[in-house]
């Protein structure tokens, strides 16, 4: 966004029309932060963890999901909540329901419309960053190898949830 070097970690921000994420310095970033800054908005650091989610279990299911993983968040540009999947071809969007999304929400209060998400691994739920589900997604379509992935790609994943759940802050689910 500017002429400013950009740190190994730095900060993300979204473009709501194109939904591009773009690195940003920390001031550029620091621009988009407030509601109402036009089509950007920085994407925030909260991560938080349900061990065990029954609301996102059901969601998954409900949406007719194939895999174990999906990531569910508000798209304020068609003002409804949409739903992902990572497969070897990228984001793979899927159907839900609007009354399971409501309940896997619950587990977690506010949502940041178009830069959080709730990304589903089997029983357990996140909410975490828009780039975190989209950095899942490059490591499905990187790794991916053959009809069950293989076992490189199935480490990088453990991997990825394992660091999730060491930065995340544990919240406990209602049951839904």
């Amino acid at each position: 966004m500017c002429a400013e070097p950009l740190s190994e970690r730095h900060s993300h921000v979204i473009d709501l029309d194109s939904r591009a994420i773009m690195c940003t310095c920390r001031g550029c970033y620091l621009l988009f932060t407030r509601p109402g800054a036009g089509r950007h908005r920085a994407v925030p650091e909260r991560y938080l963890h349900a061990p065990d989610s029954p609301a996102g279990r059901r969601l998954r299911e409900s949406a007719g999901i194939p895999v174990r993983m999906a990531f569910f968040f508000v798209n304020s540009r068609q003002n409804r909540p949409v739903a992902f999947y990572p497969s070897p071809a990228g984001a793979t969007e899927s159907l839900l329901s609007l009354d399971e999304w409501e309940q896997l929400r619950a587990e977690f209060g506010t949502l940041e419309p178009d830069v959080e998400a709730l990304l589903v691994n089997g029983d357990e739920a996140f909410l975490v960053p828009i780039d975190v589900c989209y950095e899942l997604v490059g490591l499905v379509k990187l790794h991916w190898r053959g009809f069950d992935g293989g076992t490189e790609a199935w480490e990088a994943i453990d991997g990825f949830f394992a660091e999730l759940r060491r930065r995340s802050r544990t919240v406990v689910a209602d049951g839904g």
